[in-house]
Order: C-alpha cells, then sequence, then structure tokens
C-alpha cells in the first residue's frame, strides 16, 4: 500500500530535499531510507529477487542523487522515485530480452520454467502460493507487469497509476484486464483461492 503522509511529514520531506540540495548528506540519507522500501518492492516485484534487482535499486538513488535539482515538486518525489524505478526495470527488461534472443534465440519468458496449473483442492500454504503468483506476474509482458506492480503491489489507483507510467487512464484499465485474464490462465483455479486477484495474491 502507499504510504500516507500528512501535511507534516510532505513539508518534512520538502525540508529534507532543500537541505540535500544545499549538500547536507544526512538528509540525503533520511530520503533514502523513507524510500528505500517502496522501491525495493517496485524493483523486486519487476524484476524478482537478485543482483538486477539489487542494481537497479542502487541507480534509482544515484539518479535522486544526481538529478535531485531537476524535482520540482510537481508531483510527490515518491511518485517520482515509482517512475524513475519502472523506468530502469524496463530497460533491464529490454537488455534482459536482447540478449536471450541474441545468444539463445528465445524469449525470456521461454527460459522459466511454467508452474504447474493448481488443482482447486490442492492445499498450498500461503506463502508458497504468493511465490506461484509472484513468478506468474514476472512472465507477464513488462508493460502490464508495472501496471500489476502499481496498482496492487503498491495499492495505487488507476489515476496514479497512469500518472506514474505517463499513459491514459483507459491504457492503465486495458492493461490491467488484460495482465488478470493471463495470470488466470496461467495459474487457473489458484486465483480463485481467496479474493480474486487481491493485492496479496499479485503481490
Amino acid at each position: 500500500m502507499q504510504v500516507e503522509w500528512d501535511a507534516s511529514r510532505e513539508e518534512q520531506e520538502r525540508d529534507w530535499v532543500q537541505a540535500a540540495l544545499d549538500g547536507d548528506s544526512e538528509s540525503f540519507r533520511l530520503l533514502v531510507e523513507a524510500y528505500e522500501s517502496r522501491v525495493a518492492t517496485v524493483v523486486t516485484g519487476m524484476l524478482g529477487e537478485g543482483p538486477d534487482a539489487d542494481d537497479v535499486g542502487q541507480e534509482v538513488f544515484i539518479r535522486l542523487h544526481h538529478s535531485l535539482a531537476q524535482f520540482r515538486g510537481e508531483s510527490r518525489l515518491g511518485t517520482w522515485l515509482t517512475r524513475i524505478a519502472i523506468n530502469l526495470c524496463l530497460d533491464r527488461l529490454r537488455a534482459r530480452q536482447r540478449w536471450h534472443k541474441r545468444f539463445l534465440g528465445l524469449e525470456e519468458d521461454e527460459l522459466r520454467p511454467r508452474e504447474p496449473r493448481v488443482d482447486g483442492e490442492a492445499l498450498l500454504d500461503e506463502r508458497e502460493r504468493g511465490r506461484i503468483v509472484r513468478r506468474a506476474v514476472r512472465r507477464l509482458r513488462p508493460s502490464w507487469r508495472a501496471v500489476v506492480v502499481l496498482r496492487h503491489l503498491r495499492g495505487y489507483s488507476t489515476e496514479e497509476t497512469a500518472q506514474t507510467l505517463g499513459i491514459p487512464f483507459g491504457t492503465v484499465l486495458s492493461r490491467l484486464s488484460r495482465a488478470l485474464k493471463a495470470l488466470r490462465e496461467d495459474l487457473g483455479p489458484l486465483l480463485e483461492e481467496g479474493p480474486t486477484a487481491s493485492k496479496e495474491k499479485v503481490a
């Protein structure tokens, strides 16, 4: 879920941004601490855990440090950082695709083992179910994956997702619908156990 900041915390953030721009390294560290969990959630949702996610997570804050002066406050800093994180993840996914196609002649998702379809009566604990669903999310095409990560993993509204990705409202709805349909086809009855496509399911 998104963190709901009250007015005093937003003011504190503005103070940290200004202090960081003035060269205060402690204020920049506080900004990183405030947002590192959000960035990690987005990056691992897009890329999975591993070196790529670690590298991209670090690059997000390097970009923040280098371009903080360009932040004009037209959106929240968290939205701005999320946009950077998503764009870097999409760049990394495109690089993966190029490598796999060039050296292996395969699309990346062809290399990932498909989870067996799960019988509706099969008993899976919540951790195992979450692992299977997260892997299925990472088999989605990147543009659909980004919408699922923001809407269901980060808890963004459709409007916030559209703003963050820089796409029309209707495009978010279309991609989300197609993504959830693909997940249902991939996972079958597993998505019917509990609330369909809930935040926990696709997180």
